[in-house]
């Protein structure tokens, strides 16, 4: 069954400065990606491209801007939480020079929306003061986001920014549910705000559908995978961010798994020798019915085996910053979570 793309798994400390070459298929899968752009026709050259049910790889970064040509929004999921691999893709996706030229908007979960505001400034090129900067992510969520890549990806995309004209550039919209931080002392504070949020799923759909839908833009989403399921695991919730969207608005959205903890080659020998990253389409394969994959995504994003994801992690500097550390653990205290793995990094790190 599909795991959540929210795992927490530290195993490499990684700081990305720069996004690496992505070897790409390119001769091999050209029909492939010319037919993107003419769906429902590409589920058909998907496959004839290979042999009957095998899925075949394509140039991942081509693939995606072509489907920008049919589908306002494309789902491009994070795989597990912190991976530096989907980062790296990620950054290269952005900066190559057609994707300013198609997609207006970047939506993301690793970000509190009540700071919108500061994003747009900060994406636009504005002077931020860090200790306001940082705020975007260390209030979102239970601080998956505290790792160095995405403000990485934040800062990768006002450095693209710097060079477009002021129409063509990239707009961050921050996904996550402004909770107001300042004014929680106690579970009962967290509770009564959490209550007065909507579903974050429902929450994010609604943004889609305010600030890119009805404005004609284009939009990349980038999210846990789970929050693309068209048919939820029962333990998830009953409505994710495409369930949404394809149902209120009639507009399809296309998925893509990005695998960092499946076997691919266990399923299909031959993915061994597929490019990192390659990009296949799901429908009427094998590979899609082995991993229960069928109808819920539209394509999977390879990135090599488990046994090669890394993983961001806290910085030393984070580690020593103490109102830092006590300001994270009170509030997974106030959520009941658990912070084992992060007093054990920071220890690791203090014994070095």
């Amino acid at each position: 069954m599909i795991k959540s793309g929210g795992i927490e798994r530290q195993e490499a400390i990684v700081t990305v400065r720069s996004a690496l070459g992505v070897n790409l298929v390119r001769a091999a899968s050209a029909l492939m990606v010319i037919a993107l752009a003419n769906a429902p026709a590409i589920w058909a050259q998907a496959q004839s491209s290979g042999r009957s049910g095998s899925a075949v790889p394509i140039d991942p970064i081509e693939a995606i801007l072509n489907a920008f040509k049919s589908h306002r929004i494309v789902a491009l999921g994070e795989g597990d939480h912190n991976n530096i691999q989907g980062h790296i893709f990620r950054l290269t996706l952005i900066r190559d020079p057609r994707f300013a030229a198609t997609v207006n908007d970047i939506v993301v979960e690793a970000g509190n929306s009540r700071y919108q505001h500061v994003m747009d400034r900060f994406v636009r090129g504005e002077d931020v003061p860090y200790e306001v900067l940082r705020q975007v992510w260390q209030n979102a969520g239970a601080g998956h986001w505290d790792v160095p890549i995405y403000e990485e990806f934040y800062r990768a995309v006002r450095s693209l920014n710097a060079a477009l004209p002021r129409k063509r550039q990239l707009r961050i919209l921050l996904g996550d549910p402004g909770i107001d931080w300042n004014s929680i002392k106690s579970r009962e504070d967290w509770g009564k705000q959490v209550q007065q949020l909507p579903l974050r799923d429902a929450y994010a759909a609604a943004l889609v559908r305010r600030e890119v839908l009805a404005r004609g833009r284009r939009a990349l989403i980038v999210y846990g995978d789970n929050h693309y399921l068209r048919n939820p695991a029962p333990n998830w919730p009953p409505q994710t961010i495409v369930a949404i969207l394809e149902k209120e608005t009639r507009s399809p959205i296309f998925t893509i798994w990005t695998n960092t903890h499946l076997d691919l080659e266990a399923a299909q020998a031959d993915i061994s020798s597929w490019p990192r990253p390659s990009l296949t389409i799901l429908r009427g394969t094998d590979l899609a019915t082995k991993l229960q994959l069928q109808g819920q995504f539209d394509a999977l994003i390879y990135l090599g085996p488990p046994s090669s994801i890394t993983f961001s992690q806290l910085t030393p500097a984070l580690c020593q910053d103490r109102a830092y550390m006590q300001m994270r653990s009170a509030r997974i205290a106030l959520m009941g979570l658990s912070e084992d793995w992060r007093k054990k990094r920071c220890a690791e790190i203090a014994s070095h």
